[in-house]
């Protein structure tokens, strides 16, 4: 009867480690996702400044370019 009891409680620590290990990686899988996700954002924020940049000093050459054709008397 004895053997029964050891064998009862072996399963029963392999299922509580079992618990463990499915729960430690589903964890591991949420700091993951979450950084992850937090990379994204940054990236998605590092387009975005980058584009704005971009227009801007494509709007400031636009303008300059065309300061100069007026002053050259080239654009109206």
């Amino acid at each position: 009867m004895a053997s029964k009891g050891l064998q009862d409680l072996k399963q029963q620590v392999e299922g509580a480690a079992q618990d463990a290990v499915t729960a430690a990686g589903a964890a591991v899988q949420q700091v993951v996702d979450q950084a992850t996700d937090a990379g994204q954002k940054a990236m998605d924020q590092v387009v975005k400044s980058t584009q704005e940049t971009v227009d801007k000093t494509a709007n400031q050459a636009s303008e300059t370019f065309s300061g100069f054709g007026k002053k050259l008397g080239l654009l109206k």
